[in-house]
């Protein structure tokens, strides 16, 4: 087992801050569940971020992603590994009062969490222990995007007037109601299910998307300046249910939780390279 610390606040511009807040252990190399994550080839796309026409393509690396989003059941496997991470005993600044709130206790679901259904009410940092743990990380924005841009067939379906429509449905349904199991929908083209429809997911570099400043420092008018200059310039300007991931995202803190807000992990394509990973749903 190898040891590292979490680096707990990063900034744009690869600047970051380390605090001792928790010794993290990693998961030994053979811990990794090949059938858990698809490998996701390398490629270029538009990124919908993209400010001007004439911005050139993103470019993303192979890498590896779960195929799920971490579930209740999956962290409260890690908050008992690592209790630094229960509910009442994080610390204020890498979680807030209501991290885990859903739970009937620190280390009991309950009957508002069942087991299968994805985690809520986490914060950035915690998300980011977990990843970490299990030898991964939190996949960037791009990847998340290049990935979420997939429907059932295509890989890229974002000129495909109907896939739209279907994403914009999900996102005008009402709240309030029990999250679904993860995994109920089909899996898109790259064999990875709940990129859309079910949860919102933290990105590792949410605080850098089209605002200034580091996860603890985000004013009035940096929000505003993306909610007005910043949206405006998109590419996709149709694309509604990306503005709104981004808008949202770029208002959190590292330590906020939200409702509707979980995660899933990235993993280097180099984790496991043994491993027999099915790519685009073979």
């Amino acid at each position: 087992m190898r040891v590292r610390l979490v680096r707990a606040i990063e900034k744009p511009m690869h600047t970051f801050v380390k605090l001792s807040f928790a010794a993290i252990m990693l998961a030994p190399a053979g811990g990794f569940a090949a059938e858990a994550a698809a490998r996701i080839e390398a490629g270029s796309f538009k990124s919908v971020l993209s400010l001007t026409e004439r911005a050139e393509e993103v470019v993303i690396g192979e890498f590896l992603l779960a195929r799920k989003p971490v579930t209740n059941r999956e962290f409260l496997g890690f908050v008992r590994r690592y209790p630094d991470w229960r509910r009442d005993a994080a610390m204020p600044l890498f979680a807030d009062q209501n991290y885990l709130a859903h739970w009937e206790g620190a280390l009991t679901l309950g009957a508002t969490a069942l087991p299968g259904q994805p985690l809520i009410n986490v914060s950035w940092f915690a998300a980011r222990a977990y990843c970490e743990a299990e030898g991964g990380r939190l996949p960037t924005w791009h990847e998340w995007e290049y990935v979420a841009a997939a429907d059932e067939t295509e890989t890229d379906a974002r000129s495909n007037p109907a896939w739209r429509q279907t994403i914009l449905s999900w996102y005008s349904e009402t709240g309030g109601k029990a999250l679904p199991e993860v995994g109920g929908r089909s899996a898109n083209a790259w064999a990875v299910h709940d990129m859309h429809g079910l949860i919102w997911e933290w990105v590792d570099d949410f605080n850098a998307l089209l605002v200034s400043g580091d996860s603890r420092e985000q004013s009035g008018a940096d929000k505003m300046q993306f909610c007005g200059a910043g949206a405006a310039a998109m590419e996709e300007k149709e694309n509604y249910a990306v503005l709104m991931r981004t808008a949202m995202l770029s208002s959190l803190r590292g330590r906020d939780t939200t409702r509707n807000l979980g995660f899933r992990c990235a993993y280097d394509a180099s984790r496991n390279p043994s491993a027999t990973m099915r790519t685009r749903g073979e």
